[in-house]
């Protein structure tokens, strides 16, 4: 499977979804969506995938991040030079959300939202009165109940699911289809891993990698054995 390759999950499906509502939704109704999950549901592939069927401007926060690089990173994504002041900064986004009528995506928002700089994703949205797609960790509402500004304008909490059944054999089969992966591993791992995709790829990959060890066209629990099924837990130590 290519590396770019988006594989249709249940979580891509109810973020594309809130996002095209949010998009089409009637003028006087507000404009954020809010996706959030555990880390490892798969949430960062969901705003690509959605990312790219609105052409919205995509922005990856970091914990380091103030303020005023969060906006020179959202103007840098919009291809806009940055002005000097946090308020003209603003301006700038803002007019570039109204003028192009694009969503923004806002990926691991927590940090922006932790540094009290909250403030200008509601100056942003009151300033534009565009769509903007907030994603985050588990904590962001709770986070977000004590900013009533950001609060009161949510049109949708997208809560990410853990993934099903369907979505692990949907994904084995687009990114291994040269093997056979028996539904009851695949069950195995979904259930040993919580249904967190990220694990569930590890374990894939590692089924994949053994399988062209070995020369398996087809893999069930009795072939696997007693492999290890990774679970973000270290292996015990070996006596």
């Amino acid at each position: 499977m290519s590396v770019n390759t988006i594989v249709p999950l249940t979580n891509v499906a109810l973020l594309a979804e809130a996002l095209e509502r949010a998009v089409n939704r009637p003028q006087a109704l507000p404009g954020l969506v809010v996706f959030y999950g555990p880390s490892g549901y798969g949430k960062s592939v969901a705003a690509a995938q959605s990312a790219n069927a609105h052409r919205a401007y995509y922005v990856e926060c970091r914990e380091s991040w103030t303020k005023k690089a969060f906006l020179q990173a959202v103007l840098r994504e919009m291809g806009v030079v940055a002005h000097k002041t946090i308020s003209a900064m603003v301006d700038q986004v803002a007019e570039q959300l109204s003028l192009s009528g694009r969503p923004l995506i806002v990926d691991d928002v927590q940090y922006v939202i932790d540094k009290a700089a909250a403030n200008v994703l509601t100056d942003i949205y009151n300033a534009s009165s565009g769509t903007l797609v907030l994603i985050g960790e588990e904590r962001v509402p709770a986070s977000m109940m004590r900013l009533e500004r950001l609060h009161n304008r949510v049109l949708e909490w997208v809560p990410a699911e853990a993934a099903s059944i369907d979505d692990v054999i949907e994904l084995a089969t687009r990114s291994y289809s040269d093997i056979d992966i028996d539904i009851g591993l695949l069950e195995e791992i979904n259930k040993r891993t919580r249904g967190c995709l990220r694990r569930i790829a590890v374990n894939l990959y590692q089924v994949h990698v053994e399988a062209l060890a070995n020369g398996w066209d087809h893999v069930d629990l009795a072939t696997w054995g007693d492999r290890e099924i990774h679970t973000g837990m270290p292996p015990a130590r070996r006596a």
